[in-house]
């Protein structure tokens, strides 16, 4: 699998995202990392959706631990993303977003919409995502990665037919008490 510890990401973009997508490969680039652009070439962009699912697949497959994805709103590509197993995605228009899509919710895709995120803005998303990890800067706050960890897993195992079967409720719960939110922090 090619890591974030050893700078590898895979990225890709439908024709909306393409140019965001360019600023924040070169942003990578500079800074060291090893950019896998499944969409190299603005002719050849497949739409939305089969961006998602192949970006997505790479994911799924164990080739890659983290992706970007990048479209209008980020939101078609994310959905499509979300279709493949294994693939947990967020779509940030904020960088403490995409930090907390890593730290709070250990998402592996994080997609941009490049109607509504800057080219510098789009590159500090990117940072602030490929940069930390499930539980970073929440040490102070007690069992919050536990409570975390419930949620992730319980999204990666879930299975719609057993839960329909169990009358709509995830069966065999795991419970996780999130300690009291620590005085002073504003997220």
């Amino acid at each position: 699998m090619k890591t974030i510890q050893d700078k590898q990401v895979v990225l890709g973009a439908d024709f909306a995202g393409f140019p965001l997508k360019e600023a924040v490969k070169a942003h990578l680039e500079e800074r060291g990392w090893t950019v896998t652009d499944l969409t190299p070439s603005i002719d050849e962009v497949p739409m939305y959706h089969r961006v998602g699912f192949r970006v997505g697949a790479e994911i799924a497959e164990g080739n890659f631990e983290k992706a970007l994805l990048f479209c209008g709103s980020g939101m078609g590509i994310h959905v499509a993303a979300s279709k493949v197993p294994h693939v947990h995605a967020a779509v940030a228009e904020s960088v403490q977003a995409a930090e907390r899509a890593s730290t709070a919710n250990n998402c592996n895709v994080l997609a941009m919409g490049a109607f509504y995120t800057a080219p510098r803005l789009g590159m500090a998303m990117a940072d602030a995502f490929l940069e930390h990890s499930f539980g970073e800067g929440y040490e102070n706050w007690e069992d919050f990665d536990t409570y975390h960890r419930v949620g992730y897993e319980e999204c990666e195992n879930f299975d719609y037919e057993s839960y329909k079967a169990n009358g709509f409720q995830v069966a065999d719960p795991s419970t996780a008490p999130l300690g009291p939110e620590p005085r002073g922090l504003a997220y």
